[in-house]
């Protein structure tokens, strides 16, 4: 019995593989390797990092991996100047109640897209790292959790 469990897990992994990558080659076609490792990525609850050339169907693939699992999608386009709070969200002041309400940024979508993630500072890697590697963010002191299923896909332009 015990033996038939352990199987069942890696038979209903390929499954999933198998249809998520079916559904992604409907926008994706030409890039069956890009989409089995990103599909085997997010099946197997990690984080990927593509190198590639500007306007090759990054954005397309993170876009049609959410759809495929029925999730939100979020593209963050990492530059010199963007902070930990741009990716993390932040307290804000409503005026009506008169208190902070917490604001979530783009890492609490299911598919997050971080483009060109090598041009941001090293604070700003450190939350979205914290992100990826704890399935979390510290914000203002206070630990959020991320929802499932949560995947990364980095960016860097190859040079």
């Amino acid at each position: 019995m015990a033996s038939e469990q352990r199987e069942l897990q890696p038979r209903r992994a390929a499954e999933l593989l198998g249809r998520i990558e079916e559904n992604v080659h409907h926008v994706i076609v030409g890039k069956n390797r890009v989409v089995r490792l990103a599909a085997a990525g997010l099946v197997a609850g990690g984080h990927v990092l593509l190198q590639d050339l500007p306007g090759t169907g990054k954005t397309m693939l993170a876009r049609a991996l959410a759809t495929s699992v029925g999730g939100s999608f979020r593209r963050i386009q990492c530059t010199p100047d963007l902070l930990p709070s741009d990716i993390t969200g932040s307290s804000i002041f409503n005026q009506k109640e008169l208190s902070f309400e917490f604001v979530p940024g783009p890492i609490f979508a299911n598919i997050v897209l971080a483009d060109e993630v090598n041009r941001a500072t090293p604070r700003t890697q450190s939350a979205l790292l914290e992100a990826m590697g704890e399935g979390q963010v510290t914000i203002e002191g206070v630990t959020r959790t991320l929802g499932r299923p949560f995947f990364v896909i980095a960016t860097q332009n190859p040079g």
